[in-house]
């Protein structure tokens, strides 16, 4: 079986993955509770804790992340967070109860599916002080200088155009405002089959860039104090015996050495950086 060859322009890509994501919604609504299978499992061995994951609404965790980027715990009660590509809102929601009633969440995600069960488990679980905008994260439909804080969990890897998601959340936040991302980079170039597969760019691989040119994009967008807090690699989220991985040796026509291998130059990284 072929895998598809990802698009080039930056809107088609952006097209695929809005598609992408709107089947995991589409799916996680066919589940019990709204909950995938694979959801909580992948969770807590990214860092979640059995009190974060019981938190949430149910049919929030859709286990698409790379990490726990609330896990910092320095959001403050009173401050106003958002969250780049907040999905289904799990992450929205852990950070709404840090900021507590006089604080507000904002997240953006430019899938309609997403948005829909995002809003659908804030109505549900009672949380006012959070609120889900449609949008790209390379135009957030925030105003400039009204956040202190950015949160993100494994959604920049799939931006076209990382350096305006940079640029524009150091619009977007206030003098002195915090970014604190978990995100895949690579530590070395992949194969070309790789790179140009949809599914690989959907699963956070294909898209990720290098690990210097990343941490670049970052400076040059104007952070300061740029550092990584935790970094974990990518094959700890990941069983190898899953069905899916022995479907892409398949499809790719690898072994599951060469799998290894490959997974080996994937990294899941937890940023933080200052405006």
């Amino acid at each position: 079986m072929q895998d598809a060859k990802r698009p080039e322009s930056s809107d088609e890509v952006r097209d695929m993955v809005q598609k992408g994501y709107a089947r995991v919604a589409e799916q996680a609504s066919t589940c019990e509770r709204g909950i995938l299978p694979h959801a909580t499992e992948v969770s807590r061995k990214i860092g979640y804790t059995e009190t974060q994951l019981a938190s949430v609404p149910d049919g929030a965790n859709l286990g698409v992340g790379c990490g726990n980027p609330t896990a910092i715990d320095t959001l403050r009660p009173g401050e106003v967070v958002v969250d780049l590509g907040s999905g289904a809102g799990m992450d929205a929601f852990l950070a709404a109860k840090q900021v507590g009633p006089t604080g507000r969440v904002i997240g953006v995600d430019m899938t309609d599916a997403m948005l829909e069960r995002a809003r659908e488990n804030a109505k549900k679980s009672g949380c006012t002080n959070v609120e889900f905008r449609k949008g790209t994260i390379e135009d957030l439909p925030v105003e400039g200088e009204s956040v202190d804080a950015i949160i993100s969990n494994c959604v920049i890897n799939l931006s076209p155009e990382k350096d305006k998601v940079y640029r524009e959340a150091y619009r977007v936040l206030r003098p002195g405002g915090r970014i604190m991302v978990s995100d895949i980079v690579l530590e070395r170039p992949l194969p070309a089959e790789i790179l140009q597969s949809v599914d690989a760019y959907l699963g956070c691989v294909g898209g990720a860039s290098l690990r210097s040119v990343y941490l670049r994009t970052i400076e040059e967008a104007g952070f300061r104090e740029v550092r990584i807090t935790r970094e974990a690699r990518f094959t700890d989220a990941i069983a190898l015996d899953d069905p899916q991985v022995r479907e892409a040796m398949d499809r790719f026509g690898i072994t599951l050495e060469q799998v290894k291998d490959y997974l080996d130059a994937v990294t899941s990284l937890h940023l933080f950086a200052v405006k």
